[in-house]
């Protein structure tokens, strides 16, 4: 079964004309009505009683401003204005700089350099790392738009945003909430059950991002968490293919505000096809040292893919192939090629076009057209710390000039490439011969298209008054912690009583409580007393998060990344203090899990045992003592040992032997 976009449809809001030059009001019963316009530095030109903005400043009504017409056939004329250079410049997706480096999270652009992207290099889609008040976000992103408007066509950016409504911060793969509404991880929806859910997450992130300016969600992650060890696992769905398929369609549903994307939608592009989560001993390929995605054969592949549907269902705008060298598989009885999926001609076009019918832009991530220098192959000699400088992904496409990468990864099906402000390679394939104008044009408008349905070229600014208002509103925020309280798992649930029956929580008000990892405050707001020692209390409650270990240090990536162990184990800081608390009182433990934790070793030192997929302490205090329920379901089953962990397939969802607890398992009170 293939899934095909729909073909898109015409603005028809009426909708009061802004400016900041004066316009004058469009007369009552004016046909058809007046789009929304604002503009800082194009001409507004009037026709038949409406207003347009003149974004190339020729004095004359072009079809790519007329926003009567459809977006497609905008996009088409704008294609056959662009120069080559601009045509080029449109495939790339770089990185908006800022003064604190290229990954870091900083308040505000580095205006200088960010206006040499965009004016000199034409670059006009940029990823966001910013972080801060809403109105300030705001302020800087009508900046780049201010730069933009200025060009030759008067072509909008797209800004994107790597997930930033959530607890875990990877640099290079994530945001920190901020000011933003914090909900719980992706595996938190996938612990509900609940599709209506994800998408009203969806749906508040849409709010938060286009009031300041944001346009292009990097996510949802549709890769299942089919390894254990994998660090990418907490961006997920976890790794049952029909909770994945359902959840990253109302993720995508929510994000685009239906199916077809318009004014008020951000773009959703999911990720990272196809076949991430069977990553090789749990490596991730931002690495070179896990470049490799291992299947035992074709049907769990092809589960991998099918977990995709959803995103397909909701017709999402973008999707982004892994960094991963997928091993044992085969394609139309051919074995896949050994090249990243960014590269893969079978992945992309005869999958993703052919069979899934995939009709938006294809946005490679981040890097993957740059060499990977000696500190990148090989890490950081030993008493240096590793830094981006030099990252690149090109996997088994290493002994290839950039130029060539290019080409490989346009014939393979990328319409754009992300990490790079750098065109010119796209420029010389053309003007050289081993790439079609028509097949930029292709690209280019595919890219173009979305924007103009998103009213971009209208009016691609906001209110910093009302993204203050808007991001981390009091309503987002208590359905975000209800989202919290919801996610989480009860595991174990036993008073120590003198017939081993009964229940420890919730706890009633007024328990004296002994904190391990918890802040007093959050304990006294919710009716607990808190105590200085063990012994003066009548519960502990202490909070912990899986196990991992940093086998890579030497490495930009692995330094960041959870690897290795899961199991808590003697020696480790947590387990020996929850161990010597659960020898004096009976002991609540709550254990953030990014990856699923091994708790054999654990559980017998908890009486009452809670899994969250990110919570904060205030959240935690209602689930204890009941004013919240936890009804979370494992979204992935829970292995027993380490051992049975390094046996069981990267592939197979599911597959470990003699589960500690299995998928979908949960209590209540």
């Amino acid at each position: 079964m293939t899934f095909r976009k729909r073909s898109t449809r015409a603005f028809a809001l009426a909708l009061l004309v802004v400016a900041t030059s004066a316009v004058q009001p469009v007369t009552a019963g004016a046909a058809p009505p007046q789009e929304r316009l604002e503009t800082r530095s194009a001409p507004l030109l009037r026709s038949g009683g409406l207003q347009f903005k003149d974004l190339n400043r020729n004095g004359a009504l072009d079809r790519y401003e007329d926003w009567r017409r459809k977006p497609f056939e905008r996009a088409a004329h704008l294609v056959s204005l662009m120069t080559l250079r601009e045509k080029a410049a449109t495939m790339v997706h770089g990185t908006a700089p800022t003064p604190w480096g290229p990954v870091a999270v900083s308040p505000s652009y580095d205006l200088a350099a960010t206006r040499r992207i965009i004016s000199d290099l034409g670059v006009t889609s940029l990823l966001t790392r910013l972080s801060g008040p809403a109105d300030v976000l705001a302020r800087q992103n009508n900046a780049l738009q201010e730069i933009a408007e200025g060009g030759r066509l008067g072509i909008p950016l797209t800004i994107s945003t790597d997930p930033r409504n959530h607890f875990q911060y990877v640099p290079g793969s994530s945001v920190p909430a901020g000011s933003f509404s914090q909900w719980p991880e992706p595996l938190g929806f996938a612990a509900t059950r609940d599709e209506g859910l994800a998408r009203r997450f969806a749906d508040t992130a849409r709010q938060e991002y286009r009031s300041v300016g944001i346009t292009m969600a990097l996510s949802p992650q549709a890769d299942l968490a089919t390894e254990p060890r994998w660090s990418r696992i907490n961006g997920t769905f976890g790794e049952d293919p029909a909770v994945v398929e359902r959840m990253t369609r109302e993720y995508v549903r929510g994000f685009q505000r239906g199916k077809d994307v318009d004014r008020h939608s951000v773009q959703a592009v999911v990720k990272h096809w196809g076949g991430y989560g069977a990553a090789q001993d749990g490596f991730d390929s931002h690495n070179p040292y896990g470049k490799y995605a291992t299947f035992s054969g074709n049907a769990t592949f092809e589960k991998h893919l099918d977990a995709f549907r959803g995103a397909f269902k909701a017709e999402v705008a973008g999707v982004m192939p892994t960094y991963s060298v997928v091993r044992g598989v085969s394609v139309g009885g051919r074995p896949l090629e050994q090249v990243a999926a960014g590269y893969n001609r079978q992945l992309l076009t005869d999958l993703l076009r052919g069979e899934y019918g995939f009709e938006g832009v294809v946005l490679s991530d981040w890097g993957i057209t740059e060499d990977c220098v000696d500190t990148c192959l090989n890490g950081a000699p030993a008493g240096q710390q590793p830094s981006f400088t030099g990252f690149g992904a090109p996997w088994g496409v290493e002994e290839l000039s950039r130029d060539e990468r290019f080409v490989k990864g346009v014939q393979a099906g990328i319409d754009q490439f992300g990490g790079t402000e750098d065109s010119t390679a796209i420029v010389r394939a053309v003007e050289q011969g081993r790439l079609s104008v028509a097949r930029v044009d292709a690209s280019v408008k595919r890219i173009l298209n979305q924007r103009f349905q998103q009213g971009l070229f209208e009016d691609p600014y906001v209110d910093p008054a009302a993204a203050a208002r808007t991001v981390g509103a009091a309503g987002f925020q208590a359905a975000a912690t209800a989202a919290q309280q919801r996610a989480t798992v009860l595991l174990a649930n036993a008073a120590r009583t003198g017939g081993g029956k009964g229940e420890l929580l919730p706890l009633a008000g007024g328990t004296k409580v002994y904190l391990h990892g918890v802040g007093a405050e959050a304990a006294h707001r919710a009716g607990l007393t808190v105590v200085a020692t063990p012994e003066e209390a009548d519960v502990a409650i202490a909070r912990t998060a899986t196990p991992f270990e940093t086998l890579h240090p030497q490495y930009v990536f692995g330094r960041m990344q959870h690897e290795g162990n899961l199991a808590f184990a003697p020696g480790q800081a947590d387990f020996d203090a929850i161990a010597a608390l659960s020898a004096k009182v009976p002991t609540v433990v709550s254990v953030y899990m990014d990856r699923p934790a091994v708790l054999t070793r654990l559980l017998p030192e908890a009486d009452a045992l809670l899994v969250n997929f990110g919570i904060t302490d205030e959240a935690l205090m209602g689930v204890v003592r009941g004013t919240a329920e936890p009804r979370g379901k494992l979204p992935f089953e829970l292995p027993s040992s380490m051992a049975a962990v390094e046996q069981q397939l990267p592939d197979v969802p599911a597959d470990s032997a003699a589960p500690l607890f299995r998928i979908g398992a949960g209590l209540r009170y």
